[in-house]
């Protein structure tokens, strides 16, 4: 009974039909393989400086867009003060004060 289990496991490992061509560790994607992942590789690297130095342009634009606008805030209320004080609507520090001092 051995001999027969050894016999039918020994016939149906062989594949049915043998494989032809070379084998699947020869097999390499070539040249032009490699120049289509280095394209994509500089191409991934070209974007990404670019995002980079699209990114960075905004934030410095919004940095000095928040500069002036406290700049122009700044003026305003310089300008709003000085208003006020002449014409008398505001404290003034030249006023002498009134009261006794004992």
């Amino acid at each position: 009974m051995a001999t027969v289990l050894s016999a039918r496991i020994a016939t149906a490992v062989s594949p049915s039909p043998s494989p032809s061509g070379p084998p699947d560790v020869l097999v390499t994607p070539g040249p032009w393989g490699f120049i289509a992942i280095a394209g994509i590789a500089l191409a991934a690297i070209v974007l990404i400086v670019d995002m980079v130095r699209r990114t960075r342009r905004l934030r410095y634009r919004s940095e000095i867009r928040e500069r002036l606008e406290a700049e122009a805030a700044a003026a305003a209320g310089d300008a709003s003060s000085t208003e006020a004080e002449s014409t008398g609507a505001g404290p003034s520090h030249d006023e002498p004060e009134t009261g006794s001092r004992a």
